[in-house]
């Protein structure tokens, strides 16, 4: 699905990604490596294939769109160092783009981590009108795109059926983006007349009127 915003034309992805077309970035959000062998390591039946999705959805995006950068809006790393960290250690030595973290509440990883394999860390960054940031924020010129809040939505039906879907949650100068990694869960948003709702479906992302 194309949206465009200041004359800037970007892609969403049914995976949850943001495509940035007029400068060939890729945008990801809340990532969460490190949470499911963390959630293994204390009992939890969550299988160990979750893991590599996640790097199979990043590497299909990277052959559908072959962005020139790869931003990650925060949370890219759960918890402490793990085994996700060598998953995530072999996967930026294979592929060629400059990537870089916009540091959230989770990222508590030390710096030179990262550095080590050449990721730059940021608290935030601004490109042209587009202010990247983990939190939400409230800015009059620019745009946000952010991330953290792991955005759905509710949408009922007859006989009191609902689906909880995760959703790009747009308002008129910020877009969050919804949380890219398997089993991060997720927070349900209640849009007003403002806003717009692009949720996510298995094959595509749809704009949705709940007002």
């Amino acid at each position: 699905m194309n949206i465009t915003i200041k004359k800037q034309v970007f892609i969403l992805h049914p995976f949850g990604s943001l495509y940035w077309k007029d400068k060939n970035i890729l945008l990801i959000s809340d990532l969460h490596l490190g949470k499911i062998s963390h959630f293994r390591k204390n009992g939890l039946a969550i299988p160990n294939s979750a893991i590599s999705k996640n790097f199979d959805k990043l590497n299909e995006l990277l052959d559908v769109y072959q962005p020139q950068k790869i931003i990650f809006l925060g949370d890219l790393f759960h918890s402490t160092l793990n085994s996700e960290w060598h998953y995530f250690n072999n996967w930026v030595q294979s592929v060629s783009q400059k990537i870089i973290l916009i540091e959230g509440n989770h990222d508590i990883l030390a710096k030179h981590h990262y550095e080590s394999l050449h990721v730059e860390v940021l608290e935030r960054l601004q490109i042209d009108d587009f202010l990247l940031t983990h939190h939400p924020v409230e800015t009059e010129n620019l745009f946000n795109f952010c991330g953290h809040i792991h955005p759905r939505v509710v949408l009922s039906g007859l006989g009191k059926q609902y689906l909880k879907i995760p959703c790009y949650f747009r308002k008129p100068n910020q877009l969050i983006l919804p949380a890219f990694g398997e089993f991060t869960g997720n927070y349900t948003l209640k849009p007003t007349p403002n806003d717009k709702v692009y949720v996510l479906t298995p094959n595509e992302v749809i704009e949705v009127n709940l007002v």
